[in-house]
């Protein structure tokens, strides 16, 4: 799944973004970019399910033999 941000403009001027597709502690670098380029103040975060995900692979070990020579 690609990484995307979506923004919504209010009618009241408030700004609304939701990351999509990004997992883990990386949507907060979201957060901060979004900050830096529309020069806005966050006065909210919510965070999702899929900030307390990794992308990291999960490796199954249950049939693995280790060998210490």
């Amino acid at each position: 799944m690609s990484k995307k941000i979506k923004i919504r403009l209010l009618p009241n001027g408030e700004i609304q973004m939701e990351t999509v597709g990004v997992k883990g502690k990386e949507c907060l670098d979201y957060i901060k970019l979004l900050q830096k380029l529309a020069d806005v103040k966050i006065t909210k975060t919510e965070l999702k399910d899929e900030y307390y995900e990794t992308d990291a692979e999960i490796t199954n070990y249950e049939n693995a033999e280790i060998r210490l020579d």
